[in-house]
């Protein structure tokens, strides 16, 4: 009796302090079972205001959404790569095709020049055009061939020079005037032409006219339209077995090392059967071997 005496004895601070905390205990024990924190008003879903609460959240939604999309930035189309051409939605193949014109070291200098190369689609060219970037001068270049393309017939035949009648259609007789009367050449490339004429000894193949420098491959289309080849030009030829280092390399085709090449072919065959033989040297130019044999015998 003493030891259960002594857990129940208090004072009387003691049992104020236990009856109060009975009280709030009760208090609050029936403030939950007998509260309300429910209210009996039902909400309508359909209504303007959460309507309109749904309308925000998904306008929020969306703006997160574009947010997180990959950005496209102002770029030049030239220097796409496989994984760039990927993300913007071209095909390999449309990628190939760009990688292999940029490979011969040309450029595609407008949105024109772009889809012909890579041949991709008008909607996709649509979608992604807007972020080409081409530098200023090529801009400008276009501005000016629209430019020149929308001018007044008239105003370009009132600043045309006087016709010049042809003294020939002869392209290894022809002058200087007279490759003057097609558009485009003017003094320098008229005179550029007769020299690399002379240098070749004539024009043997109506190719050959692509290779004057600086001379636009249009022009040289308009040139082998007036003028023909009639007659085949006479090439003093060398022979390749006793030609001396520097009478070869005035062959306009050949250069030092290719001159070099052929003189230690020479030398490891002892003489030249035939000029075919010359397509066995190692990084011959094949695709000039019609031309350089144009000036070579094999005796």
């Amino acid at each position: 009796m003493k030891i259960f005496k002594s857990h129940f004895w208090y004072n009387k601070n003691q049992r104020n302090g236990i009856f109060l905390l009975v009280i709030l205990i009760i208090v609050l024990q029936s403030f939950i079972f007998f509260g309300n924190f429910f209210s009996d008003k039902q909400i309508e879903l359909n209504s303007p205001e959460v309507l309109a609460f749904h309308k925000e959240i998904d306008r929020l939604k969306a703006i997160e959404i574009e947010n997180r999309k990959p950005k496209i930035y102002p770029f030049n189309p030239n220097y796409i790569t496989d994984f760039k051409g990927e993300q913007l939605g071209m095909s390999l193949i449309e990628i190939d095709r760009l990688l292999a014109f940029r490979k011969d070291n040309k450029f595609v200098n407008s949105i024109k020049d772009f889809q012909k190369v890579t041949q991709v689609s008008d909607s996709l060219l649509n979608r992604i055009a807007p972020y080409f970037k081409f530098p200023d001068w090529a801009v400008k270049q276009n501005k000016n061939v629209s430019y020149n393309r929308n001018v007044n017939s008239n105003t370009i035949e009132k600043y045309r020079k006087p016709k010049h009648k042809l003294s020939t259609t002869d392209i290894n007789k022809a002058t200087q005037e007279d490759f003057k009367t097609i558009y485009g050449i003017g003094d320098k490339l008229s005179e550029r032409i007769i020299k690399y004429r002379s240098k070749l000894q004539g024009f043997y193949f109506e190719k050959q006219i692509y290779e004057v420098w600086g001379l636009e491959k249009t022009v040289a289309k308009n040139i082998i339209k007036t003028f023909k080849i009639i007659n085949k030009p006479i090439i003093k030829k060398v022979n390749v077995n006793t030609v001396t280092f520097k009478q070869l390399l005035k062959n306009p085709y050949i250069d030092f090392n290719l001159c070099k090449k052929i003189f230690e072919y020479r030398e490891e065959v002892a003489e030249i059967q035939n000029l075919t033989e010359l397509q066995h040297i190692k990084d011959f130019p094949l695709e000039l071997y019609d031309r350089i044999v144009l000036y070579l015998l094999a005796e």
